[in-house]
């Protein structure tokens, strides 16, 4: 059962990982050209002072999450903080260079903040476990 679980959530963050890439790397919004028909418009999913960084946050937190039990199983790196950590900060910065795409130094900070609250809350359940 245990063994099943973790394939699970390999398989779940892998893809995770995979449609992060295409979201990020794509020229444009995919999801604001499948919600709103226009590859500019970025959604907000939920209303907040900071804007679509908030989706940022959410998404790199849940990625990290998904990394961080399955690195409990497995010691590789593509699951470790330095990892995640790097490619939150990685993908924002290409935003520069990518056509259609702005980097935000909002969106560099959520995504940094999403990985690191996920360490943390991660590094909290490991100690109250032991």
């Amino acid at each position: 059962m245990k063994n099943t679980i973790f394939s699970t959530l390999k398989y779940l963050f892998y893809f995770s990982f995979i449609i992060l890439l295409i979201l990020y790397l794509f020229p444009g919004s995919l999801i604001g050209y499948f919600l709103y028909g226009n590859l500019g418009k970025q959604p907000d999913f939920i209303s907040n002072p900071i804007g679509t960084s908030i989706n940022h946050l959410i998404f790199f937190f849940y990625l990290s999450i998904l990394g961080f039990i399955f690195r409990s199983n497995q010691k590789k790196f593509i699951n470790s903080f330095s990892f995640l950590f790097l490619i939150s900060l990685i993908l924002e910065l290409l935003h520069h260079f990518i056509p259609n795409r702005a980097f935000e130094l909002n969106d560099l900070y959520a995504n940094s903040l999403g990985v690191m609250l996920a360490f943390l809350i991660f590094k909290f359940f490991k100690k109250l476990h032991n």
